[in-house]
């Protein structure tokens, strides 16, 4: 069973809790205008389909379809770190929220007031359900040519089904039966805490997760213990086999490091995060994580002064921070370079947002470097996968990435329920976008062979790291 990666740059807001008690809202665009100083200022975003309300006490958010409009449950604090920055646009009722300087950029026009019926309590229907579903996705979703270019067409061929006093569980069925159809990783349906126990949602298994299945039917077994079992024994190749039993495991047993053959280092990050052990307090922030990556990354690179190449490995890397995935890949970059660009699908008028690859003061490593990937490499593995792409020194072997780039767009439904989708667009140095078939190596090499699936992937590297010690011998 796929897990699924976590959300990049987009909190997991929780679901909402008032069902029943929430928006219908009109739908006309309220034209922008003077502000009162004593009322709230009101920002509609270009693409996200967000509203965003500041005022004394804080922050609110709505969410906005031609379907109608209700309330984000996020609190302030959880939205300032989302919004908690602003920058001025290119006019006074243009403006700028981010999460911090140098993260995704998300463009707000200024509007009167919120849409008239915005925060009236309103019992929705399954039939006004559905036709939210069918507008989130219809408004936000990118890539519907590249996945299922006819899913608005067979989604609203199911909407016969739908009738007002449709159960809940039919309801979540029909949606979720819709989404796996998508075939994308960064898609989800989540119920509410209430329903979390009967309702769920699983992602369908391709390449290497629909061979471990494969193995948990042929032995009797369950997916969840198959992948168990397959985690194990990367973790043990990673150790005894590639490095020998002289290697470091660390940053909450997210990283490996050491050497992998004389003069070839050897660095496998398996998340873009989750550093930091995990505390009732909820996820670190990325700035936690990167506290506590940064002296292990030091101690890696300063190790590996004077090796004359480098391997890489995101093979099982499964996501997290794109601000972390920078930060590793600065300790390869030489000078500026681009790292990627990327934009949000619907944002009328919005340049694309580039993204620099800036060198560290910090120890780095500016010789040879193969970059290792395989098709479990997904989010924020990838959006490291295309930084150091763009470095000359880098050789990208392995398979394809998995092909989920966008950051999540997390969408509460109006009864509690929430949505996930990939609603923005990444494209590389080059200006190519790998969304739905991942990046291809340069090299083809079987990580994750269906005939060796529990040893492979250490086989593999041992291969790759005996060639380059074999160069450096000679």
């Amino acid at each position: 069973m796929n897990a699924p990666p976590r959300p990049r740059a987009l909190p997991r807001f929780a679901p909402l809790l008032l069902a029943g008690l929430l928006t219908a809202c009109a739908t006309a665009r309220a034209p922008a205008g003077p502000v009162s100083g004593s009322a709230p200022e009101v920002w509609r975003s270009r693409g996200y389909g967000w509203l965003l309300s500041v005022t004394p006490e804080g922050l609110r958010l709505h969410h906005e379809t031609a379907a109608g409009c209700h309330p984000d449950p996020a609190s302030s604090s959880e939205l300032k770190a989302l919004f908690g920055t602003q920058e001025p646009g290119p006019s006074g009722d243009v403006r700028d929220f981010l999460a911090a300087p140098g993260e995704t950029r998300y463009r707000f026009d200024r509007v009167a007031a919120l849409p008239a019926g915005c925060d009236a309590p309103h019992a929705w229907s399954a039939p006004e359900l559905f036709d939210v579903f069918q507008a989130t996705f219809a408004e936000h979703y990118a890539y519907f040519p590249q996945r299922a270019p006819d899913w608005l067409a067979r989604l609203e061929a199911e909407r016969f089904r739908v009738s007002p006093d449709m159960e809940g569980r039919a309801l979540f069925t029909l949606f979720a039966e819709a989404l796996r159809t998508l075939g994308d990783a960064h898609v989800a349906l989540v119920p509410d805490d209430a329903s979390s126990d009967t309702l769920t949602y699983e992602e369908p298994a391709t390449g290497t997760f629909a061979l471990l299945e494969q193995e948990a039917r042929r032995t009797g077994r369950t997916a969840k213990a198959v992948q168990k079992q397959w985690l194990g024994a990367y973790r043990d190749g990673v150790l005894q086999q590639v490095l020998r039993g002289q290697g470091h495991h660390v940053a909450n047993q997210r990283v490996f490091w050491g050497f992998a053959a004389p003069g070839v280092g050897y660095l496998n990050v398996m998340t873009m995060g989750g550093f930091v052990a995990a505390t009732q307090g909820g996820d670190a922030t990325p700035e936690q994580e990167l506290a506590a990556l940064e002296p292990v990354l030091d101690e890696a690179m300063a190790a590996f002064v004077g090796a004359t190449a480098i391997i890489v490995d995101v093979s099982n890397n499964r996501g997290g921070h794109d601000v972390v995935a920078r930060a590793i890949a600065a300790r390869f970059a030489d000078r500026p370079r681009l790292a990627y660009s990327k934009w949000a699908h619907g944002a009328k008028d919005v340049a694309p947002q580039a993204f620099i690859l800036t060198p560290t003061s910090r120890p780095a490593f500016h010789g040879p470097v193969h970059l290792v990937t395989s098709d479990v490499t997904v989010s924020a593995g990838e959006v490291f996968t295309l930084a150091v792409r763009a470095l000359p020194q880098v050789v990208h072997v392995g398979a394809r990435t998995r092909g989920s780039f966008s950051d999540v767009l997390v969408k509460p439904l109006p009864n509690g329920w929430t949505v996930h989708l990939s609603n923005e667009h990444y494209t590389d140095s080059r200006g190519e976008d790998f969304e739905a078939r991942g990046a291809p190596p340069q090299r083809t090499v079987e990580v994750f062979p269906e005939g060796d699936l529990f040893h492979g992937h250490a086989r593999a590297i041992r291969a790759l790291a005996d060639s380059l010690g074999a160069r450096e011998a000679k």
